[in-house]
């Protein structure tokens, strides 16, 4: 009778394992999962947008707003001094322009490139004061991350089209 009971619980469990393991599928074989292609024209809308959020926030004069625009470990890279590093920085830096007088800027991207993680942007700028005296129109490069779902710029860097006043 054991003999029997073991017989007939070892086919069962035979069985079971037997439909319970059949697969069709190689065991090599892995299901494609559909990962969304990365969208450069939406990424570019994104970053112009964010553009114009900066422009609008210098012209109220928002240093904080322009900070927050700015990864924690962004890099502020202006002509003729060194590197501004980190977004507390970087806020203080904007107050100083904006007290300086420079609350418009108009940024044109001429060119943007790049995938999910890391967005290149060329442009030009135009900078004025809030009397709508020029101040400096150059060109810029900025390295956009992607950060808590949203564009941020981590690295930001102009330079000036205008001479050297003489003497310097």
């Amino acid at each position: 009778m054991k003999k029997f009971l073991f017989v007939v619980l070892a086919g069962c469990f035979t069985g079971i394992l037997g439909v319970s393991c059949n697969n069709d599928k190689p065991v090599t074989e892995v299901e494609a999962v559909a990962i969304p292609a990365f969208d450069l024209a939406k990424a570019k809308s994104e970053i112009e947008a964010a553009n114009k959020i900066f422009m609008e926030a210098l012209v109220k004069g928002d240093s904080v707003g322009l900070a927050n625009l700015y990864t924690e470990d962004a890099k502020f890279m202006g002509p003729n001094a060194p590197a501004i590093v980190g977004r507390a920085n970087i806020q203080s830096m904007m107050s100083g322009f904006i007290k300086g007088g420079a609350t418009k800027l108009e940024l044109t991207a001429t060119e943007v490139w790049g995938d999910e993680n890391f967005i290149g942007e060329e442009g030009v700028m135009t900078l004025s004061s809030t009397d709508g005296k020029p101040l400096d129109k150059g060109k810029y490069i900025v390295l956009w991350k992607k950060e808590a779902g949203q564009w941020k710029l981590h690295r930001d860097m102009y330079n000036s089209d205008l001479p050297l006043p003489a003497g310097k």
